[in-house]
């Protein structure tokens, strides 16, 4: 079972490998040569010679043969270690170089919980196919034969009845292997579809247990882990019935080889050449024997390869070469997306925000202004027809220069663990402090951050310990450093107070004065000072203009805005 594929993407791995098995087999010959030792001794002791020369020499032999198998077979775990050490670093790197080139759009993909398990669990077990598997097999071609040339010349019909029966093992392998990769591939399938499930749950765990849905999200959980549970439970009980066998196959073969060699004694065959036979009988099939207990493992890092190559070749957005535009406008032309083939969730839309301006899509929750957000973020790739900057097709703009332009902000921006700082200088790695600080002072943070511990002040993960404006206040401080000529706000002042939706506001309204901003938005009053307002239905523009222009035409954006407005002033006129 060798995959030339995994083989050729991990070439660095060949030497350890090849080092392995040429220490492997130095390490036989010593055993060789101790096992020839102790049957010269017995059979100087049978014959009645208790010491000379030979005797002398037979024992230096045996102790130098124990001191070059020891060594061999440190150097043996040494390559084991490199290749392995290789195989992780190599193929880990790869799949992080995959999700760089891949870009935001990787969900489109493969799951995040998915890559991780793949990555982490899934290298680990091809650690085992380099480190251990495939030195073995080839040791397991080479050892039987070399065995059989020493012993032909001891005993040839006992050498070749030993050499016959060792190709029985790799034939029980084979007769498993197809039924082994079926359900190893089940394996793979439940154990990830569990840790999808797991993530997912995990990171819910609060929304389940307000709506106090987390006893059935439990049922279900309990149902994916039975379903891994019996599926492991297969993998364990076709590995054991196939390491029955090889057993049944390894220890027979021996014991026929050590018939033949005893009936042999009897027709006169000498007792020291009798010994080695049986004393290398059982090294016939030992290496064999090995392999299959490898094999096992081996077929779980095959599965878990299968899903490394699977995303590995996923097929990439083609990656542009241009780094500058002639504009930093932003539109679409015509442009249609869907996340599968059942439902289209945009439908030729044609949008520009112009430079120097605040350009708003609103719309009911649903009618798509998000999906629209994301594809000008870059985070999809799949679409048909054109998003452009000036008048530069984005497809044909290189990776970073589309990073350089363009930022993106949503609702829920994500924040690191660590500092104050360490979430501000990745928008601007040599920012100093002074410029830090500024950026806080525009977002209305400085006051409640020199009260803590300012630019050192700490951050959980995801910003927990900081309240919900306080969060998209920072993210907007780290949007104003990265200083990028466009920028998309996708609900940037949603669920928030409404003292820090102002603050924020503000700062968009300000950026709009020197840059392109794009802003989604569900609340119609942040876009009265709008240069103009795409409402959105059922993924098409339904209608475009000013404030003015759109509550003058007594469309769809009138009934939304007079429907919140009723809403927002229901509770003030009740007070």
């Amino acid at each position: 079972m060798i995959d030339k594929r995994l083989i050729s993407l991990v070439k660095e791995s060949r030497k350890y490998i090849a080092a392995n098995v040429f220490a492997q087999w130095i390490a036989l010959c010593a055993n060789i040569l101790f096992m020839y030792a102790a049957a010269s001794t017995f059979s100087f002791l049978e014959k009645g010679i208790y010491g000379g020369y030979a005797a002398i020499f037979a024992l230096m032999c045996a102790s130098g043969a124990v001191v070059l198998r020891f060594i061999c077979m440190r150097l043996s775990s040494r390559f084991s270690f490199l290749s392995s050490r290789t195989v992780k670093k190599v193929l880990r790197r790869k799949i992080y170089e995959k999700l760089l080139r891949l870009g935001p759009s990787y969900n489109d993909h493969a799951g995040t919980s998915e890559i991780v398990q793949t990555a982490v669990e899934g290298v680990d077990q091809l650690e085992v196919y380099f480190g251990s598997y495939l030195p073995q097999f080839f040791y397991a071609m080479i050892a039987p034969v070399t065995l059989f040339l020493v012993l032909i010349m001891v005993d040839w019909r006992a050498a070749l009845v030993l050499l016959v029966c060792v190709p029985m093992i790799p034939v029980s392998i084979v007769f498993v292997q197809k039924w082994a990769k079926k359900l190893l591939s089940r394996y793979w399938n439940s154990y990830t579809g569990m840790g999808d499930a797991f993530l997912e749950n995990l990171q819910g765990m609060t929304t389940l247990k307000i709506y106090q849905a987390d006893e059935a999200r439990n049922d279900l959980m309990n149902q994916d882990a039975e379903s891994f549970r019996k599926a492991t439970m297969r993998v364990l009980t076709m590995q054991l019935n196939s390491i029955s066998v090889m057993d049944l196959v390894a220890w027979g073969g021996a014991a026929l080889g050590m018939i033949v060699a005893l009936r042999h004694f009897h027709s006169g065959l000498p007792l020291a050449d009798c010994l080695l036979v049986i004393l290398l009988a059982a090294d016939f099939f030992l290496p064999m024997r090995q392999l299959g207990s490898f094999f096992h493992v081996a077929m779980n890092g095959m599965a878990a390869a299968d899903k490394i190559f699977a995303f590995l070749e996923t097929e990439e957005p083609l990656e542009g070469t241009e780094t500058e535009t002639d504009g930093t406008s932003l539109s679409a032309s015509h442009l249609s997306f869907s996340y599968d083939d059942t439902r289209e969730i945009l439908h030729d839309v044609t949008v520009k925000a112009e430079e120097k301006c605040l350009t708003a899509v609103v719309g009911e929750s649903g009618s798509g202004k998000s999906t629209l957000a994301s594809l000008f973020a870059g985070e999809h790739e799949n679409f048909s027809g054109e998003i452009r900057i000036g008048s530069t097709d984005i497809r044909t703009l290189s990776r970073r220069t589309k990073t350089d332009l363009v930022t993106y902000v949503g609702s829920h921006a994500w924040l690191f663990a660590g500092t104050v700082r360490d979430n501000l200088i990745m928008a601007k790695p040599d920012a100093c402090d002074e410029e830090l600080i500024e950026a806080l002072r525009r977002t209305d943070l400085y006051d409640f951050l020199a009260s803590q511990q300012m630019l050192d002040t700490p951050v959980a993960e995801g910003g927990v310990n900081l309240s919900g404006g306080q969060r998209q206040r920072l993210a907007m401080a780290r949007a104003i450093l990265h200083d990028s000529e466009i920028c998309v706000f996708d609900e940037a002042a949603s669920n928030i107070d409404i003292e820090s939706e102002e603050k924020i506001m503000s700062v968009i309204e300000a950026m709009a004065e020197t840059k392109t901003v794009l802003l989604i938005s569900h609340r119609l009053a942040n876009t009265v000072r709008a240069g103009m307002i795409y409402v959105m239905d059922h993924g098409e523009i339904a209608e475009s203009g000013t404030f003015t222009e759109l509550m003058e035409k007594n469309g769809l954006f009138r009934k939304m805005y007079d429907r919140q407005m009723a809403y927002e002033n229901y509770g003030k006129e009740s007070a």
